[in-house]
């Protein structure tokens, strides 16, 4: 559908930008991002870097790899997924507007604090988008019951067909 080829790439255009951005500079993204990253690290299942610059690097690779699948329509749901995930840690390191005391400050950050929930939002989407196919789910239910009705003709024949 013309949507969807036009509606992710424009998604993902900020995410490219933004982890290129990051990698070029992953000192000046480093300092906000350390509050939450030693949290994140320990958070996780996995051992990550405990270093802030380190996790920027790892946080814009991710953002320019998957927001490149996404923009050229290639894993899709995945690539989202990847996004969505990189993306909650961002914000909460990047715009924690109820710390600042400036109002003027703090009016920014919450406008990008809500503005990165609204790009959640649209990558939510994006990662449920089927492009109008049956999901999993729905093709599994189908199959047991599919396969249920099959059983339970298949008895009924046999039930038919018995002598006794």
């Amino acid at each position: 559908m013309l949507v969807r080829r036009i509606a992710r790439p424009l998604l993902a255009s900020i995410f490219v930008s933004g982890g290129i951005n990051a990698l070029r500079t992953p000192e000046g993204h480093a300092g906000v991002a350390s509050p939450v990253a030693e949290k994140t690290a320990r958070a996780l299942p996995v051992n990550l870097p405990t270093d802030p610059q380190q996790l920027v690097k790892i946080d814009a690779a991710v953002k320019v790899g998957a927001g490149t699948l996404l923009a050229l329509n290639k894993l899709p749901r995945i690539s989202s997924l990847l996004l969505a995930g990189s993306l909650i840690p961002t914000t909460l390191a990047g715009h924690r507007f109820w710390e600042e005391k400036e109002p003027e400050a703090r009016q920014q950050q919450q406008l990008h604090f809500f503005k990165n929930l609204g790009l959640l939002g649209g990558l939510m989407l994006a990662a449920v988008d089927t492009e109008g196919r049956p999901s999993v789910g729905w093709r599994t239910r189908r199959a047991v019951q599919d396969a249920a009705d099959a059983t339970r003709r298949g008895g009924q024949a046999v039930r038919e067909a018995a002598p006794f």
